[in-house]
């Protein structure tokens, strides 16, 4: 599970389209880095992307962090859970307008399916949002259970997907 002295590589999605979603996103990543056992080792630029679901909310802004984390994989979930609801997050409407989303995309190479935790995040290849923000801080990343992130790539186009920044 790619787990050893050095800790666990997490892939963690951020997104939001509320409350000042940059503002969100920035500030989300350095709570990243406050998380205990963990360090956030790398940012991907951010980006700006059409909403998923419902078309009448803003749209989105995300990124991906990596995290070096000596917590296990529900612990993490946690722990991102609790700097979702600091930001105020309330879940109503799936694929809905947020503060803040936290997910986490992968951990390791493993291969999760629990009622609260499904890891490679599910839909993750069909998500450019997701994907070249992945693909900015790690080109060469093998999804587990999925494929190359290059493969993956090649078949997911970017289109309205906007980089904002070079690097937060």
């Amino acid at each position: 599970m790619n787990r050893s002295s050095s800790g666990s590589i997490a892939y963690i999605g951020l997104g939001s389209n509320l409350d000042d979603p940059l503002y969100q996103v920035t500030q989300a990543f350095d709570e990243l880095n406050g998380i205990v056992r963990s360090a956030c080792t790398a940012r991907s630029p951010i980006y700006s992307s059409p909403p998923m679901g419902p078309r009448d909310q803003p749209d989105y802004i995300n990124a991906v962090a990596r995290l070096e984390t000596w917590l296990g994989p529900h612990d993490l979930l946690r722990a991102l859970w609790v700097i979702e609801q600091q930001h105020g997050r309330v879940r109503q409407l799936r694929w809905g307008a947020r503060t803040l989303d936290l997910d986490l995309l992968l951990y390791g190479d493993a291969i999760i399916d629990s009622p609260e935790l499904k890891v490679p995040h599910p839909g993750l290849q069909q998500r450019p949002f997701v994907l070249y923000p992945l693909q900015d801080i790690d080109p060469a990343l093998m999804i587990p259970g999925v494929g190359r992130l290059t493969d993956l790539i090649r078949v997911c186009p970017s289109e309205g997907l906007v980089r904002l920044d070079p690097k937060p």
